[in-house]
């Protein structure tokens, strides 16, 4: 881990054997910048990582369009104040992502400057301390002794001859207990990053809450503002829908590419809003991130309260759960980037697979509605083709077709995020990555390799 000395350095990327594409529009190179922005500030300011560590992993395998880019543009990163910013071309202020508490790194629009202030309480200490209570609350007390057979198969995910991808970190729970856990150099337990589309999963749980208060219904039409026009045909999609990724909605790109939002700076409010309908709602299943940031939109929308919308998650499920590295972000207008732009830890993911396992009560209380859990990892209407999991709502589903037991669910995300939840085997893995594009790590298998170990 590098100190943390209150001065501003320029990072001088290395050279590289691809050149950069010389073709790309202004915007894409606006993009290609802000993913670089982000990468830089949530690893330093976030996770207490180097900007070289970060260059050679988080950057690393990204989208091929943006890489060679972002590793020829500079970045600027100030210490002091936090932020990181990347020129992309004369005449344009430099992308900028800057650190705000309680929701990590945000980013300023293309063109745009800092809007979101550093008031809502002091900067913590970076990178942050552990908790000193005893797991799964606080993180004293974990001293797993694997079996020789768990442990193997654990080591095998972090060893690139044995296993595609680049793993960063694995947890694995039994009963509740932390019987295996390691990292990759760099990383650690308290070291988080990118969760991608694991968020989409934490988006559900946040909306279980809100259904718990009364505050929404997955039945109902969502309570979209934007979509109230008289006349409007998608005031009559439903938040089950939407969380089932079967809104009918359209979008210029592949469903899980929003690029405008995740690096340009764009927000969720101009954007998402905006698609039209080409389905029949309920009719198709179409994985995109925008189905989900309009379920959060709805929850934003039915709680009316800004303070009550900014403060769910931390208030109503990562402080109870002691998930305490873990953090939401939010853009410019003040949505959160639910679908994607959370950061997380191992093991704070493993405590939100062990709410799940145990039906949404932690510690004998209960977070989640009785039942939630089952709604979201119970298929209902379209489902994806091919032979690979179903979707429930948020969650997907994994059984014997997979070569895991029947009722086995996950989170999962870009990159070789996920959490995996065995309830017959009482059984929670968590399994983090920086995978390169077109280097998947077989994550069904490993789980079936340590459902393996522990015969």
């Amino acid at each position: 881990m590098s100190g943390y000395l209150l001065a501003a350095f320029t990072l001088v990327a290395p050279a590289v054997a691809q050149q950069p594409p010389r073709d790309l529009t202004p915007h894409q190179r606006a993009i290609a910048a802000g993913y670089k922005a982000l990468a830089l500030c949530e690893g330093q300011f976030g996770g207490g990582r180097t900007p070289e560590q970060i260059a050679a992993t988080e950057l690393k395998g990204i989208y091929p369009e943006y890489e060679a880019l972002a590793a020829e543009l500079p970045a600027t990163s100030d210490r002091q104040d936090r932020s990181v910013s990347v020129p992309f071309a004369d005449g344009m202020p430099p992308r900028l992502a800057y650190w705000v508490p309680r929701f990590g790194c945000s980013l300023a629009p293309i063109g745009g400057k800092r809007v979101l202030p550093p008031l809502l309480h002091p900067n913590p200490s970076i990178p942050f301390p552990a908790d000193p209570r005893p797991w799964p609350i606080g993180d004293s007390g974990i001293a797993p002794k694997p079996p020789a057979a768990l442990e193997s198969a654990v080591a095998a995910a972090f060893d690139p001859a044995a296993s595609k991808g680049r793993t960063t970190g694995v947890v694995v729970l039994r009963d509740g207990k932390v019987i295996a856990e390691r990292y990759a150099d760099g990383f650690g337990p308290l070291v988080p990053n990118r969760t991608w589309s694991v968020a989409k999963s934490i988006a559900g749980t946040l909306i279980g809450i809100a259904v718990a208060d009364g505050k929404l219904d997955p039945a109902k039409p969502a309570p979209v503002p934007e979509w109230r026009t008289p006349g409007d045909p998608r005031a009559a999609i439903t938040l089950d829908q939407l969380l089932r990724m079967a809104s009918g909605l359209g979008s210029d790109t592949a469903g899980n590419r929003t690029d405008a939002i995740y690096f340009g700076g764009t927000a969720v409010t101009e954007q998402t809003v905006d698609w039209p309908i080409v389905a029949p709602p309920g009719s198709t299943f179409r994985y995109a991130n925008n189905d989900t940031l309009l379920a959060v939109r709805a929850l934003r929308s039915a709680l009316a309260d800004d303070n009550a919308y900014t403060g769910l998650p931390g208030n109503r499920l990562f402080g109870p759960l002691g998930m305490d590295h873990t953090t939401t972000g939010i853009d410019w207008q003040q949505n959160f980037v639910l679908s994607s732009q959370v950061w997380s830890t191992a093991r704070d993911l493993a405590r939100l697979g062990e709410l799940w396992r145990n039906d949404g009560v932690w510690q004998g209380k209960r977070i989640l509605p009785e039942g939630w859990v089952r709604y979201m990892t119970t298929p209902s209407g379209p489902q994806p083709k091919g032979d690979g999991p179903g979707y429930g709502a948020t969650m997907w589903l994994f059984g014997l077709k997979q070569g895991l037991p029947d009722g086995s669910y996950a989170a999962q995300g870009n990159r070789g995020q996920y959490i995996f939840v065995i309830p017959s085997a009482r059984l929670v893995v968590v399994r983090r990555g920086e995978d390169p594009a077109g280097n998947a790590f077989e994550a069904p298998r490993f789980v079936a390799e340590v459902l393996k170990a522990l015969e």
